[in-house]
């Protein structure tokens, strides 16, 4: 099995205030089937309004420059077709793209 990252930045969700109820209630349906599949690892959306650090080995911090937001999920999947069927679930259901990312190899996990 393997970990796949689905994501998605904020500006690609261009809805309106009134279809914004829809949508949560239609991603967070395909979430809790990814949940009772047993599929589900984590996921969330990115808290934008607190600013990125960079935490240096030395233990040093200073602003990031990398814009990351949006919101994600981590599921565990036999294949990345499989990870590609919920990928597209995801999408219909946050009416947005998805970006499909695997995670690499982790002889621990």
């Amino acid at each position: 099995m393997d970990h796949y990252l689905i994501s998605f930045p904020s500006a690609t969700m261009q809805l309106t205030d009134d279809e914004l109820p829809e949508v949560v209630r239609a991603s967070h349906e395909v979430i809790e089937e990814a949940k009772a599949a047993g599929v589900y690892v984590f996921g969330g959306g990115i808290d934008e309004s607190v600013a990125p650090v960079l935490v240096h080995a030395d233990g040093t911090i200073t602003e990031e420059t990398s814009h990351l937001d949006g919101g994600f999920c981590v599921l565990r999947l036999a294949s990345r077709a499989e990870a590609e069927q919920w990928a597209a679930r995801i999408a219909a259901g946050c009416r947005t793209p998805q970006e499909l990312r695997m995670f690499g190899y982790d002889p621990a996990s």
